[in-house]
């Protein structure tokens, strides 16, 4: 191997989050815990060590499992690293002298790694200290450079990514230009694991997986069905007002309908394996979209009943690797909120246009910011023609600059089929989810024949618009969940008042103010337990519920109660009627 001055660009960072000098920082951070494993475990093996979002990781094969006390003993090393201040070296070498260098280490993943690049092509390294890796760069000038890092976690991962290749252990950490900005990314972890919904979902009773039915599976239960019952309410309400139509398709479809629509062809990796129904293969749906074509197809169609909006709270069936399954947010079935508009080509614009309205009224709804971004035709591989590309891109640039939202440009980002809008909304701890998506489908009404008779009296080809605004149900009260910390606002609090007595005297007026409650439309409990006031108090707290009504003969005998607010305490006393009236208006308004 020979040393060489280190390439003017490596591999192209700039989309990196927070940028090419923060990936260097984390690349050149994985470069170190690696140093200091192989110093420590000389029977480990080193396979790949990329930066991500939000730090970096190395995977290792070792037969031993990785401690907390030994990520103690790697992190002091890796300190001792940083302080030798060890330059990061560019070198060169020949794919022979290369094969001979990892045949010799009995590095098998590295001469996997090897045999990815391309013939011809230069085969470089990095070395900080003993430390040689494979690796296109770019880092630090030297270990020293690196002030301020954490090592988190570590977890198994399948060589590759393939759950039939062996597991491999991956150690994750995270670096940052300064102590201060550490300190706070690790104040928000610990403030993400405390909302996290898989524990809250726990916590709250609001859903559950279950081994025997199959991971990726959603069972919701009464609490968490009411979430969901109350935000699909609010979305066919608004969508019923705004000219859609509610449908709804089957869950299984012949086979020949994804051969025509191309998700066999395209999509085969995602579908579950065919079912014989009468010797013909049928399939769980994946996708609504075929289904919504069909019901268009079913009469013929005139420029005067377009556009047609078909909207459906659609359940599909995608598989998805266990390891990247993730509690609601990663599933294998969940229920889109699709829809489907037929429009000509002069109604676009109006259309992405409503939609965009739509979208922002909902994600305000539920008190998120957002950001848009206008995907656009991929460089290579891509249906269509130049013309139909340009119009479909410019009715989307259109609509968003009609309704006067900022936007980024996501060049070469559209689906090979047609350019669309990306939305991704901001949480609580700022992260962002990438929920809502427009979908401008020039490819579908091709493949289907899809058309209206225009004021020529001659067929022409319909514009489809594809679009999910909440993306899935699950992933969206999985995110909501986090956002709001599981203290859901009284509108959709699966329980929005407890009544607990005071006093067994109490029990009557508990039970009639509870009675007045539920028939003014309040979702509304009693705590007849044989406890403690104490204890139910603070039950309710950890249940989250946002009012307590604590009733006793005082209360009884004034026809009043005291209510306890979440988050605001104590409140001053005030008559049934009055209460109902207050928790009426914030569940009309959406406020509390």
């Amino acid at each position: 191997m020979s040393m060489a001055s280190a390439p003017a660009s490596g591999p192209d960072v700039s989309h990196y989050p927070g940028g090419e000098e923060l990936y260097r920082l984390r690349h050149s951070a994985a470069h170190v815990l690696a140093t200091a494993v192989t110093e420590l475990f000389p029977d480990v093996k080193v396979a790949g060590g990329p930066p991500i979002e939000n730090g970096f990781y190395y995977d290792f094969a070792r037969e031993q499992p990785f401690t907390p006390e030994d990520l103690v003993r790697i992190e002091a090393r890796m300190r001792e690293i940083i302080a030798a201040d060890q330059p990061f070296e560019y070198q060169e070498a020949t794919r022979a002298l290369a094969r001979q260098h990892f045949e010799a280490e009995a590095e098998k993943y590295k001469l996997h790694f090897l045999s990815q690049i391309p013939e011809g092509a230069k085969v470089t390294y990095y070395r900080n200290g003993p430390f040689l890796d494979l690796c296109r760069g770019p880092h630090l000038a030297s270990t020293g450079k690196i002030l301020a890092f954490k090592l988190t976690h570590v977890a198994g991962a399948y060589w590759l990514g393939n759950e039939r290749n062996e597991m491999l252990q991956r150690i994750y950490g995270t670096a940052f230009p300064t102590q201060e900005a550490l300190d706070l990314h690790l104040k928000n972890v610990e403030e993400a694991l405390r909302r996290d919904h898989r524990r809250l979902g726990r916590e709250l009773d609001l859903y559950s997986v279950h081994e025997e039915v199959g991971a990726g599976l959603i069972h919701w239960h009464p609490k968490g069905a009411m979430v969901r019952h109350l935000i699909e309410q609010l979305w066919k309400d608004e969508h019923l007002r705004r000219g859609y139509q509610l449908v709804y398709t089957p869950h299984i479809a012949s086979e020949k309908l994804y051969e025509i629509s191309g998700h066999l062809e395209n999509y085969a990796d995602l579908m579950y394996a065919p079912m014989d129904i009468d010797g013909q293969p049928y399939r769980v749906k994946p996708m609504n979209c075929p289904g919504h074509i069909m019901i268009y197809r079913s009469g013929k169609r005139s420029y005067r009943d377009l556009p047609l909006r078909y909207a459906e709270l659609g359940t599909v069936y995608r598989y998805e690797r266990s390891g990247v399954l993730h509690g609601m947010e990663r599933v294998r079935g969940f229920t889109q909120d699709d829809s489907h508009i037929f429009c000509t080509r002069e109604q676009l614009a109006d259309e992405v246009a409503g939609v965009l309205d739509l979208m922002d009224f909902l994600l305000r709804t539920f008190g998120y910011q957002y950001t848009c971004y206008l995907a656009t035709r991929p460089k290579e591989k891509y249906l269509g023609s130049d013309e139909e590309w340009s119009f479909a891109t410019e009715a989307l640039r259109q609509a968003l600059d009609r309704r006067g939202l900022p936007y980024q440009v996501d060049e070469g980002g559209g689906a090979f089929y047609a350019p669309k809008i990306d939305v991704k909304l901001r949480d609580a701890l700022g992260r962002e989810w990438q929920c809502p998506t427009i979908q401008v489908d020039l490819n579908l009404p091709k493949r289907f024949n899809v058309a209206y008779t225009g004021t020529d009296g001659q067929d022409h080809e319909v514009v489809m618009v594809h679009r999910a605004l909440y993306g899935s149900l699950e992933r969206f009260v999985g995110i909501y969940i986090e956002h709001c910390g599981g203290e859901f606002p009284v509108w959709v609090a699966p329980v929005q008042v407890m009544v607990i007595p005071a006093n067994p005297k109490a029990l009557d007026y508990a039970g009639a103010t509870a009675a007045l409650l539920e028939a003014g439309g309040v979702r509304v409990e009693v705590d007849l337990r044989d406890e403690k006031m104490g204890a139910k108090i603070r039950d309710a707290e950890l249940e989250k519920i946002p009012y307590m009504l604590v009733v006793g003969p005082r209360e009884a005998e004034a026809g009043t109660v005291a209510p306890r607010r979440k988050g605001a305490g104590q409140l001053e006393p005030m008559t049934r009627q009055a209460f109902l009236e207050r928790v009426q208006r914030e569940t009309r308004e959406r406020s509390g």
